[in-house]
Order: C-alpha cells, then sequence, then structure tokens
C-alpha cells in the first residue's frame, strides 16, 4: 500500500508512539484487504463504549491513548446508562464510576460524546460521497444505503484510529465497483409495520454482500430494516428501488436472487404479556418522536408496564415539547443509552419492542437472555395505553 511522506514519519514515530499505533492499525487494515492508499475520512463514528461491553480492557486501552488527539469531527455511541434514571437502570457505583472514566478518556481525546447510534440526525451529518469511518452497525448500513456517504463497517479501534489519523484504507465500500447489488430480494408480499424489521433479520441471514430490494417504506421503515440486517449478519449497504440514492446504477449482470414469503414473516411473531415496551434502538427520529406523543397525548398508562424510549441528545433537545408528553403520559425518555447497552435486558424479562436488531441482542445470554416480541410501533403503543 502506498503512503505518502508524512504518512511514513507518523508511521515511524515521529509524532509519537500512540500516533504510529494508530497508524500501523490502518496500514495492516489496508495490506489485508488490498487497499491502494489510504484516503482522507470528514468524519469517525465511535463504538465501544458502554462499560458493560468493553469492560476493563477497553478502559486500559482507551486510556493508554491520553496523548492523542482525533483529527475530524468524531462522535460516540451509547453509554451505560441516561445519569437522569440510574435507580431506573440499576447502574451501581462501580458501573457509574467506570463508564465516567470511558467517557474521561474519549473527551481527552476531543471526542464530541454525543452517545448516539444515530449521529446522522443532528451531530454528525454526513453528505452523498463522502468518505467517512463510521463504527455503529446501524449508523454505517443508514450512512451507506440511505445517505450515500462511504464507509466500511468499522470495528471500534479501526474506527478510531481512523479519526486519530483522519484517513482510512481505500478498499470495500469506499469503491464504486464494490458498492454493487449482489442479490435480488424477492417477496411475495408488501411489507407493512413490524414486517420490515422481521426482513431485516432474515435478509442478514441469508445474505452475504449486498441485497438489492423492491418494496415501499419510509425512511423510519427502512432504518429498522438495516439496522436488523445489520445485526443478524453483517451487512453494511441495501439498495431499495426508486428510494436510496445509488439504486439506479446498482444492479449488475450477475446477481443471485432469493426469496422470502410471508409465511417466513408470520412464523417469527409471537404474542407475550410484556414488562417494558422499549422504542429506540436505532434512537429515534423526530418524526417517530412526534408520532408517539401525538397517540399518547391526553392518555393513560397502563399500569405494570414500563415505557421506554431512548432518543439521542440532540433530538431530545430539539423537541422538549413532544418529550414533555410523553413524559406526562407516565413514559421515560432515556438520552445517552439504549436498551440493549444498558441493563435493561437484566432488569426485564419479557420486552416489546419495533427493533430487530434489539430482539437479536437481547435475547442472547450477555446481555440479559429476556424474551423479546417484535411488533410496530402502534401496537406496541396501544399496548401501554389503558
Amino acid at each position: 500500500m502506498h503512503l505518502t511522506k508524512d504518512e511514513e514519519r507518523i508511521l515511524s514515530g515521529e509524532k509519537g508512539e500512540n500516533y504510529a499505533k494508530m497508524m500501523s492499525i490502518l496500514v495492516k487494515i489496508g495490506e489485508i484487504y488490498g487497499a491502494d492508499k489510504l484516503i482522507p475520512i470528514t468524519s469517525a463514528q465511535i463504538s465501544g463504549v458502554s462499560y458493560n461491553t468493553i469492560g476493563d480492557a477497553g478502559l486500559h486501552f482507551l486510556n493508554s491513548l491520553k496523548d492523542v488527539k482525533v483529527a475530524v469531527k468524531t462522535t460516540l455511541n451509547p453509554l451505560a446508562f441516561d445519569d437522569r434514571y440510574l435507580d431506573a437502570l440499576q447502574v451501581d457505583t462501580q458501573l457509574f464510576k467506570k463508564q465516567m472514566e470511558i467517557i474521561k478518556a474519549y473527551k481527552t481525546m476531543g471526542v464530541k460524546t454525543t452517545a448516539t447510534c444515530t449521529p446522522y440526525y443532528y451531530d454528525n451529518v454526513p453528505k452523498f460521497g463522502e468518505h467517512i469511518a463510521w463504527a455503529e452497525s446501524s449508523a454505517v448500513i443508514y450512512a451507506n444505503s440511505i445517505i450515500g456517504a462511504r464507509t466500511n463497517r468499522e470495528g471500534a479501534v479501526t474506527a478510531l484510529a481512523s479519526a486519530i489519523i483522519g484517513k482510512t484504507p481505500n478498499y470495500g465500500l469506499h469503491l464504486d465497483e464494490e458498492r454493487k447489488a449482489t442479490h435480488i430480494v424477492e417477496l411475495d408480499f408488501e411489507p407493512e409495520g413490524e414486517d420490515f424489521p422481521l426482513l431485516g433479520l432474515l435478509i442478514g441471514k441469508e445474505v452475504q454482500g449486498i441485497p438489492y430490494l423492491k418494496i415501499k417504506g419510509n425512511y423510519d421503515d427502512f432504518k429498522l430494516m438495516g439496522a436488523a440486517m445489520a445485526a443478524s449478519g453483517s451487512i453494511a449497504m441495501y439498495h431499495v428501488e426508486s428510494f436510496t440514492p445509488e439504486y439506479k446504477n446498482a444492479l449488475q449482470d450477475e446477481v443471485e436472487r432469493i426469496s422470502i414469503e410471508k409465511d417466513e414473516i408470520e412464523k417469527m411473531k409471537k404474542i407475550v404479556d410484556v414488562e417494558l415496551v422499549a422504542i429506540g434502538c436505532p434512537h429515534v427520529s423526530p418524526i417517530e418522536l412526534r408520532r408517539i406523543a401525538e397517540f399518547v397525548k391526553g392518555k393513560e398508562k397502563k399500569k405494570g408496564v414500563e415505557f421506554w424510549i431512548f432518543a439521542a441528545r440532540s433530538v431530545w433537545e430539539n423537541h422538549k415539547d413532544l418529550v414533555k408528553i410523553i413524559e406526562n403520559f407516565g413514559g421515560k425518555v432515556m438520552v445517552d443509552t439504549c436498551v440493549v447497552v444498558s441493563n435493561a435486558g437484566k432488569i426485564f424479562h419479557k420486552i416489546g419492542t419495533t427493533s430487530g436488531k434489539a430482539a437479536f441482542y437481547l435475547s442472547k445470554d450477555k446481555f440479559g437472555g429476556a424474551e423479546v416480541i417484535v411488533e410496530d410501533l402502534y401496537t406496541l403503543l396501544r399496548s401501554v395505553v389503558e
């Protein structure tokens, strides 16, 4: 892989040991994937933030980087709690202390501690065609597919290395030819409501590549579908005909076709009496927040069911009128965390959500092993109203 003289100097240690370490990570990744060079990026999104996921080893690594600064706008994934709801989230002293040390380490590096998986609403909004280095899987697939920015599915460490160097290896989804569809997904039904995240879970398991779909939906439908694809598989981009910005040039001569039938979706649906309705994985959009507020306004919350909404702090700050309506109803609008990386899955055994991604992770023992039902927004809202 070709390096400029400046890049070679950083790699040799002229800027310091930690900058050399970050450059060596990018060079190794580039060599593994056959990149010809490093390319500049405009932003980074870093995962590996919640102490529940990175633990002491991750904290030790971050503390070893105190002398470096990020070179581009860099935002951060959710952490383990909203500090206004420590009791509700059962946050003990150890978790609080360790989590704040992680945040301090990122702040020292110049990272914006946005603590959201949806930076594309307000905090970190890339433009079509921009090269970025993002690590959050649901944000990666949204940026590539819905916005048309270009990022590979980075890990926490490679995204951080790119943020510090300001560059990323030129391979994969940064290249035109690697953004073509590899599979056409054919359906015998028109998806609606909870079908979108469930469809995403199925496609994620079936497709190794980039799917192309001919379906109708809105931004929130496709956000949930994409997040589920990325959770159950390794998909980092999809195309939807007449919707996503690159669909016109997406199809190539040789593509594999797969079929998904309505029955496969129906078999995934189940009914449970939930203890928690959790909406916002990925974090809710301003439109979703408005829909929720309009539905619950003036109504009474059902006793015995908790109602938690997870949002980016920037969305919360820009829509406090909607937040007030939801909180007057009896719901909690939490920021900085999410249902997966908080303790929610360990507190509640039966959870209802709009998110295929949340269902995928929360059912695993590491995140609590909860029983999870995926339903559409309005079905869940009706379940929490008296």
